[in-house]
């Protein structure tokens, strides 16, 4: 539920350190609540959470949210987008107070050309990708609303973070109604400090 990758964040801390030029790679911060990307708008940067959680969102046209992951330490941003030079597929949304490293476009494209341990992690970031969306899939498929609510709600005990209903049932590919209906069900002795700020 929260992905994290700790190679590709030693990897670009190492760039960051021993650059040449300091503004191939500068550290930007975001607070609470504040978008790093933002859907259908350009990415000026590839980024890269050094520290904080995010969320990745898709606006439907009909106005509602879907989360699709909460994204911490080592996830890269903008990636596709700079491949491709499309505008941004999701929005992302600090959760947390965040710091990401900010690699300028010309540059990561340089070290796409030049670095295969760039492309490595690159690759396995695509693949755990494909793979979590698949798990995702078929784990909602296969188990409860409640079930899975129980999983998100350790995680937000495990990380101390604040989501809201709205973001709760966004992320669970449900309504709010559903997810009151979901919460009234579950054992509230299981989860009483993220249940008493719903």
């Amino acid at each position: 539920m929260l992905r994290t990758n700790e190679k590709f964040l030693a990897y670009i801390q190492n760039l960051y350190d021993n650059q040449l030029r300091k503004e191939d790679v500068t550290i930007r911060y975001f607070e609470k609540g504040q978008k790093l990307l933002s859907q259908h708008e350009p990415a000026t940067k590839v980024m890269l959470i050094h520290e904080g959680i995010t969320k990745c969102y898709f606006m439907e046209a009909n106005d509602k949210e879907y989360i699709v992951e909460f994204l911490g330490k080592g996830e890269i941003l903008g990636e596709i987008e700079s491949i491709r030079n499309i505008p941004c597929l999701c929005s992302i949304e600090a959760l947390t107070d965040v710091s990401v490293f900010a690699i300028s476009v010309p540059y990561f494209q340089q070290l796409l050309s030049q670095e295969i341990t760039l492309n490595r992690l690159l690759i396995d970031v695509f693949s755990e990708r494909i793979v979590n969306t698949s798990s995702r899939a078929s784990f909602q498929q296969l188990y409860t609303v409640e079930h899975s609510l129980g999983k998100l709600l350790k995680l937000i005990s495990r990380q101390k973070i604040q989501l809201s209903k709205d973001d709760i049932a966004a992320y669970l590919g449900i309504s709010v109604r559903s997810l009151n209906r979901a919460l009234k069900q579950i054992n509230t002795t299981e989860h009483p400090d993220q249940l008493s700020s719903l």
